[in-house]
């Protein structure tokens, strides 16, 4: 699976990236098997590719580009990682635009779009519910750290120190091992954050879970820095032997807890600032000046587009093209990326609906 570096590079391509008077194929696959491991896109590809291309004049470089787009894309799907969950693909052959991401991070179903730009948000929005972030699952000898990115591991490191053993005695010489078992902790402990503050620093890690028996947590609450006990998400149980699924699941739905409840946060945050008219603007058209004058600093979007108000009528579902929503919603987010704003997704949809499902912090006031 890419490193989010790279998506993040193929993200930047496809918000800058100008297509001229061709058309942009925005394609979505859920590459999951069904219960009987067989592939479900195959069939999806065939009917829609062929419908959509149908809807185009049988002449004009508008249909020859789509119609090279689609023998790529079916020539490119006969060679997935079979260990990829989801793809998303932008084709564009008449200005030379071909990007395909593979991920481990499903998508809910088929998508396939036909428009003026890259459907680039459903793709930003998956790596916002799947964000990088680091596990520490420790006991006092061995400790498992995962880095963890678009539903994928990134890095794994192991720190191992020297195993104590158990021996009776009694009195003085009990006193004795039992500080050199101490000692031999502490010291392990010490390792250990060393090792996840170096790995934390280099993959820029924002949020941290730790997962470790009731020894060695509070020596390691002891040890950590001011810098790393900032980024702890939560502590949870795990054994030592784990596998890498368990790890994901169990930490991921920590990440998703800490993300339901500073999403209302962020929220509040926003409204305070637009309500006393400080560095918050509300609303697809006040966001969108702000976005245009490079005035914002983050964007607060909703993590679905039928909560975004446009103002405009609704479009009928079921069209080759995005709906008026998902045009906005490519829109902000692209602008978002374009003038290095952060963009942050809000999951539940009832706490932007009152403001039009979008909103900005500002840098500045004009």
């Amino acid at each position: 699976m890419p490193q989010l570096e790279d998506i993040n590079a193929q993200l930047d391509r496809l918000t800058t990236f100008d297509p001229g008077p061709f058309p942009v194929l925005s394609l979505y696959l859920d590459l999951r098997p069904n219960q009987n491991g067989r592939d479900q896109f195959e069939p999806f590809l065939r009917k829609e590719l062929t419908e959509r291309l149908r809807t185009f004049p049988t002449q004009g470089p508008e249909l020859h580009s789509l119609e090279q787009d689609a023998e790529k894309i079916r020539v490119y799907v006969q060679d997935i990682d079979r260990s990829a969950d989801s793809l998303a693909l932008f084709a564009c052959s008449g200005a030379d635009l071909f990007e395909a991401v593979q991920l481990k991070a499903p998508v809910p179903e088929h998508r396939l779009f036909i428009s003026d730009q890259p459907h680039v948000y459903p793709l930003v929005r998956l790596l916002d519910e799947y964000p990088r972030y680091a596990v520490l699952l420790a006991d006092t000898h061995v400790a498992r750290i995962f880095v963890f990115a678009a539903n994928a591991v990134e890095r794994t490191a192991r720190v191992e120190s020297t195993k104590t053993r158990r021996h009776k005695m009694g009195g003085w010489s009990q006193a004795r091992f039992q500080r050199h078992v101490e000692n031999y902790h502490l010291q392990h402990v010490k390792e250990v954050v060393d090792a996840l503050g170096r790995i934390v620093q280099s993959d820029a890690v924002e949020s941290i879970v730790v997962a470790g028996d009731e020894v060695v947590v509070p020596l390691l609450k002891e040890q950590l820095t001011k810098e790393l006990a900032d980024r702890i998400v939560d502590i949870v149980k795990l054994d030592i032997r784990a596998s890498e699924r368990d790890v994901l699941t169990t930490s991921i739905a920590s990440i998703r807890e800490r993300d339901a409840w500073s999403d209302r946060e962020r929220v509040e945050a926003l409204l305070d600032a637009y309500r006393a008219d400080g560095l918050g603007v509300v609303g697809v058209e006040a966001t969108r000046r702000a976005l245009e004058m490079g005035q914002v600093d983050e964007l607060v979007i909703a993590g679905s587009p039928d909560t975004i108000d446009t103002g405009a009528a609704a479009d009928a579902p079921g069209k080759a093209e995005r709906t008026a929503e998902e045009r906005a919603a490519d829109e902000l987010v692209t602008k978002a990326r374009q003038s290095a704003a952060t963009v942050r997704f809000i999951q539940d949809g009832s706490l932007v609906a009152g403001i039009g499902g979008v909103g900005a912090f500002l840098r500045f006031k004009l």
